[in-house]
């Protein structure tokens, strides 16, 4: 089951279902996904009687530009860093000691908005280092705490495509204050479709999404990584955020960017990343970050093809501008 958000001049838009195909869609009845997902047990069996009649035949044609983030804005952010190869490669470009723990890290961003697949990111300086982090996303029901991981993944309602941009520049300057990211990180951004576990079929195994995320730096193949490489599947990630609190309905947790050992073949997915191959390779970075005008496309892909979250295609724009 695919679900979307269109806009209705709401802050939360309107919940639909979507076809497989992503051609046509049916509405809900006065769902938003945040409401959907607060009472999951009710809304269910609603939308998948939809997604069962889309798939039969019925719906309207889905009009893409009408689509917003599939869950607009909630209630808690929480973004991992699961992949070792990003973390090891994050301590190089920032100069950073490399960090002792065996648990996963994780920390809480802003979560009153998620930008939608084709919105214009503004920005307002290009000194700030603007990257792009494409990585794998879960919305979760009501978590108890203290949840282990063995019971973590029941919890898991909907799987999204998240981009965590990022200002490296400003990045280890908070970092290093001990208190966590505020400037360095703005709102995120989400492909068009938050898909249940189930649709993705072999593609969701041991709480990681195994498919390739294909991720174009205008225009250009910047990297084809596996979500399967997790060194912590979503579901330790999910136990290690409700330790110590509830998690509230609707909360999205990240697995941080993706990221792979055999990097040279397979490339990146962000630009820090390919910065610190540069720095390890040669000395010192030659990939620039992103300037105002430039575009980033991601989309993961299964081995047949299918792109179950869409496709997100972003341009960064000066802060106050409107976009050509």
């Amino acid at each position: 089951m695919r679900l979307a958000t269109v806009e209705n001049g709401r802050p939360d838009g309107a919940l639909i279902v979507v076809s497989r195909d992503g051609a046509r869609w049916l509405a809900t009845p006065g769902l938003t996904l945040l409401s959907a997902m607060e009472d999951w047990t009710a809304a269910e069996p609603v939308l998948r009687k939809l997604a069962d009649m889309l798939e039969a035949g019925g719906g309207g044609t889905l009009d893409p530009a009408r689509l917003r983030a599939p869950l607009p804005r909630s209630w808690q952010w929480l973004d991992g860093s699961a992949f070792g190869t990003h973390g090891e490669l994050m301590q190089i470009a920032f100069g950073l000691p490399p960090v002792d723990s065996d648990r996963p890290l994780m920390y809480q961003g802003m979560s009153d908005r998620f930008h939608g697949p084709h919105d214009p990111v503004p920005f307002a300086d290009p000194a700030h280092g603007i990257d792009f982090e494409g990585e794998f996303g879960v919305i979760v029901d009501h978590v108890p705490m203290g949840t282990p991981a063995a019971d973590a993944l029941k919890h898991v309602r909907l799987v999204v495509q998240i981009n965590d941009w990022s200002l490296r520049t400003i990045a280890p300057v908070e970092m290093k204050t001990g208190f966590g990211w505020v400037q360095a990180k703005p709102a995120c951004a989400m492909a068009p479709f938050a898909v249940t576990p189930g649709a993705l079929g072999a593609a969701w195994r041991d709480g990681r999404v195994c498919m390739d995320l294909l991720v174009d730096l205008n225009g250009r193949r910047f990297g084809a990584a596996s979500g399967a490489a997790m060194d912590f599947g979503f579901h330790d990630l999910i136990a290690h955020a409700a330790l110590t609190r509830n998690l509230v309905a609707g909360t999205v947790i990240g697995s941080g960017t993706v990221s792979n050992a055999d990097y040279a073949q397979v490339g990146s997915s962000c630009i820090s990343e390919v910065r610190a191959i540069e720095i390890i390779r040669d000395g010192k970075p030659a990939t620039p970050f992103m300037v105002h005008g430039d575009r980033v496309r991601m989309a993961a892909c299964d081995s047949t093809g299918w792109m179950p979250f869409g496709v997100m295609d972003q341009a960064v724009v000066l802060k106050g501008s409107r976009p050509g």
